[in-house]
């Protein structure tokens, strides 16, 4: 008999899927030889023995959030509708890693909120917000917080919504996932101080009910975040701050590199916006021009 139900973890080939009808968790297996599921999707399933069962269908997706080089892609998560980056007072985090977040993000229309985790931890705290301050100022909300003391503040934000937790290793998720869910129970491990990163605790992505309403995917933690699935148009649009003055240069197919006239260079040399946002934009989009030619042979 057929059902459909919710992907609520991805490992390998092999999903968990929670019934629709009866609440009940199959292990699944995709029927063929392609896997192309995320946690999150929408499926329909056959029952194929007690506990076990095949996808035999994708449902329609809301959004997909994914990374990608020149030669895989990594899917994260279907059908989200909020990216809750996770950054910490310690180990040292990458704003140019949140910005490629942010970009993927913003290329499925899903909200973004940052949290600024362990900010008991104060002697990085100043530097942690110094980083931050470029994506206050676009307007991303910015929540500090413990996971250790508190996640309160932050499940708030959850209710109602589909959040991803996404971040670089060491930051936090799985703490926060405890805290906010302690019956998870997801595995958590202390900091490498050594390397100045976190151990990889979470190794595939998860699913968790809130009870308030809504849910909260907790995905492995990561060090890049490519964006090569990401054309030169859609990358561009999902820079905000950007868009005012997309299509307002004097050539039609300005590169907004060296041709006179750009509407984008004069914003950033005029103080719009940051410079630096320009220079990872075009730092990106070659970065994804190579890895599309690299895909293809060239």
């Amino acid at each position: 008999m057929k059902t459909t139900g919710t992907l609520i973890a991805a490992f390998g080939r092999q999903y968990e899927v929670r019934t629709d009808d009866t609440g009940e968790i199959l292990l699944c297996v995709p029927r063929g030889k392609k896997s192309l599921f995320a946690c999150g999707d929408r499926v329909q399933i056959a029952a194929t023995g007690p506990g076990q069962g095949v996808i035999d269908k994708l449902l329609e997706r809301t959004s997909l959030l994914y990374r990608s080089d020149a030669w895989r892609q990594k899917l994260i998560a279907a059908n989200a509708t909020q990216v809750v980056l996770v950054v910490a007072t310690e180990p040292s985090f990458s704003d140019e890693f949140l910005s490629r977040c942010i970009c993927a993000a913003e290329s499925q229309h899903l909200k973004v909120l940052i949290v600024l985790n362990k900010i008991d931890i104060v002697a990085g705290l100043e530097g942690a917000r110094a980083q931050l301050a470029t994506f206050a100022k676009l307007g991303y909300p910015i929540l500090e917080l413990s996971a250790l003391d508190s996640a309160d503040a932050l499940r708030a934000r959850l209710i109602g919504e589909t959040s991803l937790l996404v971040g670089q290793s060491g930051m936090g998720k799985s703490t926060l996932t405890n805290a906010l869910i302690p019956e998870a129970r997801a595995e958590t491990r202390e900091i490498s101080e050594y390397l100045d990163t976190g151990k990889h605790t979470t190794t595939f992505a998860r699913l968790y009910p809130l009870p308030e309403g809504g849910g909260i995917i907790d995905s492995p933690g990561m060090q890049t975040f490519g964006l090569v699935h990401l054309d030169s148009e859609a990358l561009e649009a999902s820079f905000p701050e950007f868009r005012p003055y997309i299509g307002k240069c004097r050539f039609r197919d300005c590169r907004h590199d060296s041709e006179p006239d750009c509407a984008l260079r004069e914003a950033a040399e005029s103080g719009k916006f940051e410079m630096k946002r320009l220079r990872q934009f075009l730092d990106f989009r070659t970065e994804c021009e190579l890895g599309r030619r690299q895909a293809q042979g060239w």
